[in-house]
Order: structure tokens, then C-alpha cells, then sequence
């Protein structure tokens, strides 16, 4: 868990909003009230349509998908001080070659 303090809740809100722009399904959102970053996506199913276990395993498997890819961003902007800019592109890097 991330407890997000008043004094960087701004550079969170910058780096949830540059991290947003890059997601194809969900979002990540704070909850102000208790300082908690959250992942959200939904599954829209009409008409008493029931979700299979394979969509539900792509919600999960998304999900943690994505929280793992931008865990240390958060990290790096909540107790690094660091600027959501930075945080950012600090955990979009690619490696390349062989070790």
C-alpha cells in the first residue's frame, strides 16, 4: 500500500493524469479521503449477461498488469520526492541486448 501525504498529492494527480493518458482499459484514480491510488476498470454486460471466466481473467491479469508496470513511479513520487515527469519516465524504459 501507498498512503499518499497531502504535500504530494498534487505531483500524484500529475502523474495519474500522464499515466491515464497511456492506458487502453482502466484507469488510476486517488482516493482523497484515505491517500489511496487505485486501479479501476469495469466490464459492461447487458442484460443479464454474466461475465466469463476468461474476461475475468483478462480484468485480473490487466489489472495487475498494470499496477506492477507503474508500482515504482508511484514509489518514486511519494517517497522520493521525485517529479511525476521523471517518475514516469524512469519506469518506461526498454531494455535492449543480451546480458
Amino acid at each position: 500500500d501507498i498512503k499518499v501525504p497531502e504535500t504530494r498529492a498534487l505531483e500524484v494527480m500529475r502523474l495519474l493524469s500522464l499515466i491515464n493518458e497511456q492506458m487502453l482499459f482502466g484507469h488510476f484514480d486517488l482516493w482523497e479521503q484515505e491517500g489511496a491510488i487505485m486501479f479501476r476498470q469495469s466490464l459492461l454486460l447487458a442484460g443479464g449477461v454474466e461475465p466469463s471466466s476468461q474476461q475475468v481473467e483478462v480484468l485480473l491479469s490487466s489489472a495487475l498488469e498494470a499496477c506492477e508496470c507503474y508500482f515504482q513511479a508511484f514509489q518514486f513520487v511519494v517517497w522520493s520526492g521525485t517529479s511525476a515527469k521523471d517518475a514516469l519516465a524512469g519506469v518506461l524504459f526498454e531494455t535492449y541486448g543480451n546480458a
